[in-house]
């Protein structure tokens, strides 16, 4: 018995488990750190050298990526996402998927700063914004949405390339969006981890929890896998 192997599904369901209970704890240590404002110097090192970068074109390409990972241009996101799930590709349950791990994180997000009630940097702001600064609500916005959608589309692209391609767009989104709050000088570093490890830790119990539910029929690939075998 404890020779057999693990299913493919079943072995892909640990890792994301394991990825998301990491997650959590990596967000309860930073969360704690921050209560008791131990990061000062990895934030304000960190804040020093991304804003010393500052300049007319790099300020814009900034603004726009934190425009676009605010609520109203995600909620536009989510709906072509949507329209492709439901039109194009004839999915359905993938949709609520979607729909509870984005609008789900943001919900979670504000719970998470009424409770930390953490200060906005002003050190020097170019833009301004008002609420508190931990956990970063458009770097769990950044995170939650383009990883649902890369492991919503992965399974319908067969190319390497163009999976590489899904992956890189997914991930320069994700840290450009969290970076330029950064540059922008509304939010802490930590404020930005914290954001993509609360954000990483939702997603991760989602999927599983979807994996789980949806048995083979999540994993199609499994399929073919167990009956070639």
């Amino acid at each position: 018995m404890s020779g057999q192997k693990l299913h493919p599904t079943s072995r892909r369901q640990r890792w994301i488990f394991l990825i998301s209970m990491i997650s959590l704890i990596g967000f309860v240590v930073l969360a704690a750190l921050v209560k008791r404002q131990g990061l000062e110097t990895f934030d304000m090192a960190i804040i020093t050298t991304v804003q010393a970068w500052e300049q007319p074109l790099i300020t814009d390409i900034a603004i726009g990526l934190s425009f676009i990972g605010s609520i109203g241009p995600v909620i536009v996101l989510c709906l072509i996402v949507i329209a492709v799930l439901y039109w194009v590709l004839g999915h359905r349950v993938e949709i609520l998927l979607l729909i509870v791990v984005v609008f789900g994180s943001s919900i979670l997000n504000v719970i998470l700063k009424w409770v930390f009630q953490r200060a906005r940097p002003d050190i020097h702001r170019l833009i301004e914004i008002t609420g508190y600064s931990y956990p970063s609500g458009h770097s769990m916005a950044a995170f939650s949405f383009y990883s649902v959608l890369a492991y919503l589309l992965w399974r319908h692209i067969d190319s390497r390339a163009g999976r590489g391609a899904l992956i890189s767009i997914s991930v320069v989104m994700i840290l450009g969006i969290g970076l330029s709050r950064v540059y922008l000088g509304v939010h802490y570093p930590s404020d930005i981890l914290g954001g993509y490890l609360a954000a990483c830790a939702w997603l991760g119990f989602l999927v599983r929890s979807y994996e789980k539910r949806m048995g083979k029929r999540a994993n199609p690939e499994d399929v073919n896998e167990s009956e070639t075998a």
